[in-house]
């Protein structure tokens, strides 16, 4: 995993929540670790990661993940066996 995506998932695991995550950032970290992706309707994205499966929606009017989204990005990072001090 490159430095660059080492701190987006530093970020995606610290407190308070990051309000300034993008998705594309999330979507190239992601790759990075493994994760295969399915695009659902309504802006759904299915993630496989470990064979752990997870939702997330595509943000609509900004490139900005909401923090909501970030939190469930972290739990989800979490349960396929990710930390902020993955390499």
């Amino acid at each position: 995993m490159s430095h660059k995506h080492q701190k987006i998932l530093a970020s995606i695991f610290k407190e308070p929540v990051s309000g300034n995550i993008h998705w594309r950032e999330i979507e190239s970290m992601l790759k990075s670790l493994g994760a295969e992706f399915q695009e659902l309707p309504g802006a759904r994205v299915r993630i496989i990661l470990n064979g752990v499966e997870g939702m997330l929606h595509r943000p609509h009017h900004s490139s900005v993940l909401p923090k909501q989204d970030v939190r469930h990005l972290c739990q989800y990072l979490a349960s396929a066996g990710f930390d902020a001090a993955a390499k």
